[in-house]
């Protein structure tokens, strides 16, 4: 497999076991991010069954915790990383180069704690209930759809140039054409209705999961535009918080559909 393939994706974006070989990023390794999200999304649900039974049976906030503690440890916490670091140099308010220096410090200031702590308790709540009202086979498509959703709108991200002293080139040669992103964003859209459907929701429940993607894409679109004015650029923290970003807004609007339906 070569370096820009999706077993070198697994090898970049997660803890899974891959060959050594294919650990090195090669051009284009960035578009197959989205599939590495469906991955994860689906083995990060499997510890949340041993406490979560479906249909409100069970612990759905404990599940909802596993299921998150879960993402961070599969992606080595690379996402959260990103996100506390882009916080902390955003919330300086110092001009760009300042800023992305404070970024690259090993150290998190407070703007990165409350950042983390924000997504964290927003993702448990959000994701909580959505499992209180899903059976098992609808939660897990909620947790695939809204891991997707944050790692395809990073191929949107990519569409915009680097920030200055940012060694993205490799990871996203390819991934930002507009080929690439649209078609992913135009299949991750049918899933998420088609899923819905297959997993026993309504037309209503469909509707959600739709509205859960797009509005995942417009909130990780509106935080790239700020990041890249900010910036002068993207950086490999904005693709973290991108995803986190996205993840939260799905899980935000997957609860709020149970909610009103």
């Amino acid at each position: 497999m070569s370096g820009g393939g999706p077993l070198a994706a697994l090898g970049v974006f997660s803890v899974l076991p891959v060959p050594a070989s294919a650990r090195v990023p090669g051009p284009g390794v960035l578009r197959w991010l989205p599939l590495v999200g469906a991955l994860l999304g689906a083995v990060a649900t499997v510890p949340a069954l041993a406490v979560w039974r479906g249909s409100g049976a069970g612990a759905p906030l404990l599940a909802a915790a596993l299921v998150v503690g879960a993402l961070a440890l599969l992606t080595r916490g690379l996402h959260l990383d990103g996100t506390a670091d882009l916080a902390d140099g955003l919330g300086s308010g110092r001009p760009a180069d300042q800023a992305l220096a404070i970024m690259r410090r090993p150290d998190v200031g407070a703007f990165g704690v409350a950042a983390l702590v924000c997504v964290l308790l927003v993702q448990v709540a959000a994701l909580a209930a959505v499992l209180e009202g899903s059976s098992r086979v609808a939660g897990l498509v909620g947790v695939v759809l809204a891991t997707t959703a944050g790692r395809v709108a990073v191929l949107h991200a990519a569409a915009r140039p680097a920030a200055a002293g940012s060694a993205l080139g490799v990871l996203v040669a390819g991934a930002g054409s507009p080929v690439v992103r649209w078609t992913a964003t135009l299949l991750l859209v049918a899933a998420a209705a088609g899923l819905r459907l297959l997993a026993g929701g309504s037309a209503a429940e469909a509707t959600w999961a739709v509205a859960a993607v797009l509005v995942a894409l417009a909130a990780a679109a509106g935080l790239t535009a700020h990041a890249a004015r900010r910036l002068g650029g993207v950086t490999g923290d904005v693709f973290g918080a991108v995803v986190e970003t996205g993840t939260t807004a799905a899980l935000v609007v997957l609860a709020a559909g149970t909610a009103w339906t």
